[in-house]
């Protein structure tokens, strides 16, 4: 899977996947994060991104172009990568046809609230470009123009949208297979099944006179499947009654 990743700040993205499973997954192969620095697509050689709201108002909003063009861009490399030639592609004769294109999701809080069958929907495709925002958003006409989802991770509002695309990235990646090298590695997570985890427990089998349940230590497989259904069920209802309606 291949996250394309519109930004004013590469470096926050490029540092945070560098590390733990992300980057692990990133250096065997079976994900890539390909950062898209919009300033470089700037209007102009100051090297203009964003400009005053028309109707007035505080803040400023970033500009269509140069997120367009860095959107053109992407779509350059991955029709040049499908054709398999190392020949430049000129902008403008881009067309790739409209069912081949990728999720362009903008991180708003706007947007749809990001879940865990969210994160699985989009785990089985191949290419995503994420777009963040700064300031005080985007041009209405580049959402209209290229945006085909809009996801949020919380009703909150963050300085940039570049957290967001990593809580997106993070869970995304982490159901690509091979990325956590089991499968079963999240078959038993929260909301993995509607309901939250149950507890966990390792050594030592005491802790500050805290003792790990007998049925654990049994090795009777049907008794501890019994036992954290049990519990993930008491958990869920304890926790997020919510998720049981």
């Amino acid at each position: 899977m291949i996250f394309h990743v519109l930004t004013l700040f590469p470096e926050m993205i490029n540092e945070a996947v560098s590390h733990s499973i992300l980057g692990r997954g990133i250096r065997s192969g079976f994900i890539e994060v390909n950062c898209v620095n919009i300033r470089d697509f700037a209007v102009n050689k100051h090297g203009q991104v964003d400009d005053s709201p028309y109707g007035g108002g505080a803040g400023m909003v970033m500009m269509a172009p140069p997120i367009y063009d860095a959107y053109q861009h992407v779509l350059e490399k991955i029709e040049k990568r499908k054709c398999g030639t190392g020949e430049e592609i000129q902008l403008a004769n881009v067309n790739i046809p409209e069912t081949s294109l990728p999720l362009v999701i903008y991180l708003s809080p706007q947007g749809r609230v990001f879940t865990q069958r969210v994160a699985e929907e989009m785990a089985a495709q191949q290419e995503i470009i994420l777009l963040c925002g700064h300031y005080e958003g985007l041009d209405e006409r580049i959402i209209e123009e290229i945006v085909t989802d809009e996801i949020s991770i919380g009703d909150y509002v963050l300085t940039g949208g570049e957290p967001a695309a990593l809580v997106l990235m993070d869970a995304v990646s982490r159901l690509v297979p091979g990325v956590l090298g089991k499968a079963d590695s999240y078959k038993d997570e929260s909301f993995s099944d509607g309901l939250l985890e149950y507890p966990h427990y390792t050594r030592p089998p005491v802790f500050r006179h805290r003792a790990v349940p007998e049925v654990l230590l049994s090795g009777h497989h049907g008794n501890i499947e019994a036992w954290r259904r049990e519990h993930a069920l008491a958990r869920t209802q304890a926790k997020r009654p919510d998720l049981l309606t």
